[in-house]
């Protein structure tokens, strides 16, 4: 079969390489096989091929959190009427290939009325936003900061806010070409790229300063956004698209605000499998209501993704890349 490896860490568009690899054995006691349907490339996907998850990555690897696919084969102990369901298999990477194999407990199954090219966003983004809106965004919470809010997730975060009552502030890099999805859910945008920006912020947050704040960036926005939350706020570090951690200060300052180190890992696989399905539900449910959907910037073959990566042009696309494995 055909998948998508990498050999060493290094950067995803340099070191990922398509081609023929033995398929899966047959599946054992609790295992089935599923056939891709459908992948994307997320930020994730470039931070674990860099080596950053170094403990707890080996290579070579075959990267992709996201996708579904449909179980083609099952092993002893596994209901023969899992046949042919449709799920995400979660629990490790290895979207990027025709064929993975994983225990039957990782699989999710997913609601018929989903197409492939909706049910393959569902994971990482989607339930990152669900999660994080629902556990830390409570009642009485008004100035909320989202950074990278031009990002996918950052839409994500803005159309869960706002369906609470809550218009988010969104930091951005104003970076050219890119914009946030849609502007009428955003209070306002900053952008870091301006002089006074953090000045703007304050204005806007006001003397009690940030309620809850939603960083994916971190290094020194995440932190001047961390200085300007309240005392008794909470600043919610869940990426590191600057490829720098927040500063010591963040966590050592008297009378900052609370830090929470935010992991959908965590929250996975600490969640106990039999719990998987009650996770998604809220997230299917948004999906079948046509939000926390993702856009598609390219439809790409498996055969064709090392090629597609190393584009120019890839770096400034307006959605996302759909995998489609099966050719």
């Amino acid at each position: 079969m055909l998948a998508a490896v990498v050999d060493s860490p290094g950067r995803l568009a340099d070191v990922l390489a398509v081609r023929e690899v033995e398929g899966p054995p047959a599946p054992g006691a609790g295992e089935v096989v599923v056939r891709m349907l459908a992948s994307t490339v997320n930020p994730s996907d470039e931070v674990t091929v860099s080596g950053a998850y170094g403990t707890r990555t080996s290579f070579p690897l075959v990267p992709g959190f996201d996708g579904v696919g449909v179980i083609e084969a099952v092993g002893p102990g596994v209901p023969a009427a899992a046949l042919g369901r449709r799920v995400l298999p979660l629990g490790s990477a290895g979207a990027w290939q025709q064929c993975k194999r994983l225990d039957h407990s990782w699989c999710v199954p997913v609601p018929d009325d989903l197409p492939d090219d909706v049910a393959c966003f569902a994971y990482i983004n989607p339930l990152t936003a669900v999660t994080m809106v629902e556990r830390f965004c409570r009642p009485g919470v008004r100035a909320v900061v989202v950074t990278a809010a031009t990002s996918v997730i950052g839409g994500h975060l803005a159309e869960l806010l706002t369906a609470r009552g809550v218009a988010p502030i969104g930091v951005v890099r104003g970076t050219p070409g890119r914009t946030v999805a849609e502007p009428s859910r955003w209070r306002a945008l900053i952008r870091t790229d301006e002089p006074g920006w953090r000045e703007r912020l304050r204005a806007l947050t006001g003397p009690r300063g940030i309620d809850v704040a939603y960083d994916c960036v971190g290094g020194e926005v995440g932190a001047d956004v961390c200085a300007l939350t309240s005392a008794d706020g909470v600043l919610v570090h869940y990426g590191l698209l600057s490829g720098r951690p927040l500063p010591a200060r963040c966590f050592t300052e008297p009378g900052g605000p609370r830090v929470e180190l935010f992991r959908l890992r965590d929250t996975v696989h600490g969640d106990g499998r039999r719990h998987l399905p009650e996770l998604f539900a809220p997230v299917f449910e948004q999906l079948r209501r046509g939000l926390l959907r993702t856009a598609v910037s390219h439809r790409v073959g498996l055969s064709a993704l090392a090629g597609h990566l190393q584009a120019p042009a890839v770096g400034h696309r307006s959605g996302k890349i759909l995998i489609e494995p099966q050719r």
